[in-house]
C-alpha cells in the first residue's frame, strides 16, 4: 500500500487502515525531520509493534568557506568574483 508518498508493507497485522498508517509516518517523520521513503509495520513475537523504516535521499548541497564566510555555490557571484576564485591554488587531499 501506498500513504502519504510513501511505499508501507504491513506484516502480521490485519485490518491496519490508512488514518493508522498515516499516524505512523506523521510520528516518524516528526521524531527525524526527515521525509519517509518506505515503513514496514511488523508484529514482534511478543505481541509488540516494530517499525523499520528507510529515508527518502537528501539533496546535497557543498558548502565553501571563502575568505571567512560559508558560501554555497557561486552561481551569484559576479564576474571579477568568480575570476578571483578560478585564479586560486587548489589543494587536493593524498592518501
Amino acid at each position: 500500500m501506498r500513504v502519504n508518498d510513501v511505499e508501507v508493507k504491513v506484516i502480521g497485522f490485519d485490518g491496519v487502515t490508512e488514518k493508522e498508517v498515516s499516524h505512523y509516518i506523521d510520528y516518524i517523520e516528526n521524531e527525524t525531520h526527515e521525509p519517509l521513503k518506505t515503513l514496514f509495520i511488523e508484529r514482534t513475537a511478543d505481541n509488540k509493534v516494530a517499525l523499520k523504516y528507510s529515508m527518502k535521499k537528501q539533496k546535497f548541497e557543498r558548502i565553501r568557506r571563502i575568505t571567512g564566510y560559508l558560501v554555497g555555490t557561486i552561481d551569484r557571484w559576479n564576474n571579477a568574483k568568480r575570476e578571483e576564485e578560478h585564479e586560486r591554488v587548489k589543494h587536493g587531499v593524498s592518501k
